[in-house]
């Protein structure tokens, strides 16, 4: 599929048009009455075709010019700021002869930087990549070959891992950041020389052609920005994926996808605490902001609403986590179960102030009911669980945020959403049966770049996504989930493909072959595991070890059974059912 923005000619069959679509939603959906018990809108008014994010943001930059956008390691940037340093941003991208449309990468962790380059790269009317900092050197190579990214914001922590990766596909121009660019002079010096040389997470690289994020920064004034002709149509985002099936791809959100999301986020908010907003609300940022929950809910969201982001930059320390939640007391805590988890199990966290926190939300993955009553219990608040995709920008459906008891339950679709569930024949199934939950809605990604094959897999003959979970919906338009039609591992939220894991244990020289599933974990939802045919003498510590090397933390696998043979179909298919029904699991 191409991603020429200028044209409207490569939009999938299944698509009217590049711009987002209300569907028309029959009236006896059960979740209608539903909206109306809740306060929640029924839909949502799109804006004009002609329009972008730009004017949204334009609008909230004057709205609350003097509010602090984002705060990280105690230096916060205010709205009128955010304006400026993406502007000029959006200008030096600009100045290097990129154009409309162009794919600009950004790997970097939760830092003041990130909101400054995803505005500007949106602002230049280009498209943003998000990247995993994390990634491998190979992983990081499919995503460059891939995306077509022209340009790269990088962190130095990681730039070794841009320096090793064997393809750097279209990557002309590399800006490598630091911790401290963005926390003024004195504090920015301290910081950097205890991450470099103290707790030395800076590995040795050479890249010769990169400048710094502060040279990009001030390279060219804000004056010489161009506004480019964007509207809803035009891809702002390209979100990499497992999908629903295959190896990562990039689901090509517009902008108009993203706004349309962003009004069903304020919505749903809107109806619990539109009397209620501050302007002190802070949301806590612990989850990384190139995954999509947490670019949208975390990141988009706030902006559109005017709230402050409270920016981790790594979520795991959590003695500082939990020291930053005592300082800031935010009033919005979005999270998945892994962190949930992590924080109940920590006596300091039992002990703080909860009086500011309006809501938990939970997304990601699953919410475990022990884990959701140790929450409670010490928040006195239930987790409020919501559901979405990469494919989706990311928001399906959500729970009422006016829930007194954590429900099991991923909630109703959100406003302007269809949600029908599906047999294998695609039939659609009735209110208490099981099937798989397919989407329709203005939030609805315009396809997977370069793949318009997959694309047209990944959705019904009349124009639903389909998502490979399994849910049941009850009389009330609630749908829990309770199987996943497709191989997919889900690991702390991120989507794993057991194909890949297979791809990259298999080039050790001693593996024959192996097959990869997801196995239950109490701390990371699920976690992988490999059954190898081995060749020769390996040890499962020596494949553990070639894992780390090869995939990035979470798509590690974490256990090795090795046996004589892989259960296959008669075309010589690995059966990952019957490696499930090995470990009880099917």
């Amino acid at each position: 599929m191409t991603t020429n923005n200028n044209s409207h000619d490569d939009a999938p069959i299944f698509r009217q048009s590049r711009y987002p679509q209300i569907p028309e939603i029959p009236s006896d959906r059960p979740w209608l009455d539903s909206y109306e018990r809740y306060g929640i809108p029924a839909s949502i008014d799109l804006p004009d075709e002609s329009s972008s994010l730009l004017d949204i943001f334009e609008s909230n930059f004057d709205r609350y010019s003097n509010k602090t956008a984002f705060i990280c390691m105690d230096a916060t940037i205010s709205y009128r700021q955010l304006d400026l340093y993406s502007r000029q941003i959006a200008a030096y991208l600009q100045s290097l002869g990129l154009k409309k449309g162009d794919k600009v990468a950004a790997m970097m962790p939760n830092v003041l930087q990130y909101p400054i380059v995803a505005l500007g790269v949106i602002r230049a009317g280009m498209t943003l990549v998000n990247v995993n900092p994390l990634y491998t050197s190979r992983e990081l190579s499919h995503q460059l070959e891939d995306s077509g990214a022209k340009a790269i914001f990088i962190i130095e922590n990681f730039a070794s891992t841009l320096q090793n990766a064997e393809h750097k596909g279209d990557i002309k121009h590399v800006i490598v950041c630091s911790m401290g660019d963005m926390l003024g002079f004195v504090k920015g010096h301290i910081v950097n020389f205890v991450v470099r040389h103290v707790k030395k997470l800076v590995p040795s690289f050479s890249l010769p052609d990169s400048i710094d994020f502060k040279q990009a920064l001030n390279a060219v004034s804000a004056s010489q920005y161009q506004r480019p002709d964007v509207n809803l149509g035009d891809v702002a985002l390209l979100q990499y994926t497992g999908g629903t099936t295959g190896v990562a791809k990039g689901a090509m959100l517009t902008h108009g996808n993203l706004a349309a999301n962003m009004l069903q986020i304020s919505g749903l908010m809107n109806s619990a605490f539109e009397d209620d907003v501050n302007a002190k609300d802070i949301i806590l940022t612990a989850l990384p902001l190139y995954h999509v929950f947490s670019f949208m809910v975390c990141g988009m969201y706030p902006m559109y609403q005017g709230y402050a982001s409270l920016l981790i930059p790594n979520p795991r320390d959590l003695d500082d986590l939990i020291k930053q939640i005592d300082k800031y007391k935010p009033s919005f805590l979005p999270s998945v179960n892994t962190l949930f988890n992590g924080l109940v199990h920590q006596e300091a966290f039992k002990h703080l102030d909860f009086s500011n926190l309006k809501a938990s939300i939970g997304g990601g993955m699953s919410v475990l009911p022990s884990v959701a009553k140790e929450w409670h219990d010490i928040t006195g608040l239930p987790i409020v669980e919501g559901y979405g995709l990469s494919e989706t920008s990311p928001v399906v459906a959500f729970n009422p945020m006016t829930i007194s008891e954590f429900t099991g339950k991923i909630g109703i679709p959100a406003s302007s959403t269809d949600v029908i569930l599906i047999d294998d024949d695609g039939n659609e199934m009735p209110i208490g049966e099981r099937g798989e939950i397919c989407v329709k809605g203005p939030q609805v990604m315009l396809g997977y770049q370069n793949r318009p094959e997959e694309t047209a897999e990944s959705f019904t003959d009349n124009g639903y996504l389909k998502t490979g979970d399994i849910g049941i919906m009850d009389e009330k338009g609630f749908i829990k989930i309770v199987d996943r039609k497709k191989d997919m591992i889900l690991v702390s939220g991120f989507n794993v493909y057991p194909n890949e894991i297979e791809e990259a244990i298999s080039e050790h020289p001693q593996v024959l072959e192996c097959g990869a599933i997801g196995v239950p974990s109490d701390e990371r939802g699920e976690e992988p595991k490999i059954f190898v045919v081995k060749k020769g003498n390996v040890t499962e510590k020596e494949l553990l070890d070639f894992g780390k090397k090869n995939l990035t933390g979470y798509k590690r696998p974490r256990h090795v059974q090795f046996v004589d043979e892989l259960p296959k179909s008669n075309v010589g298919k690995i059966l990952r059912k019957e490696l499930r029904k090995m470990e009880g699991l099917d």
